[in-house]
């Protein structure tokens, strides 16, 4: 796999999770929680479970089989970069 493809993958990935879990969230979330946000709840939220998201991968990674890594990040490598 291309290192643009992994880290396309290791974008898009934690992202789509986290759109699923705001989601989630919304569908369930109390008012007093929503109401003080009113239309701009979702706009606000998914930032804050994306980058909780993120941060959650980023520790919980190296304690993760590759397999889980894979689904929860899109891929169990990280793209390396290189100065060409």
């Amino acid at each position: 796999m291309s290192n643009r493809l992994t880290a396309w993958l290791r974008t898009v990935v934690p992202a789509a999770w986290s759109a699923l879990i705001t989601w989630l969230v919304a569908l369930g979330a109390p008012e007093w929680l929503t109401t003080p946000l009113g239309a701009a709840s979702e706009p606000v939220i998914v930032p804050i479970v994306l980058g909780a998201v993120y941060a959650g991968l980023r520790w919980l990674e190296p304690h993760l089989p590759a397999w889980l890594v894979t689904i929860l990040a899109g891929s169990h490598r990280t793209p390396s970069y290189d100065n060409h």
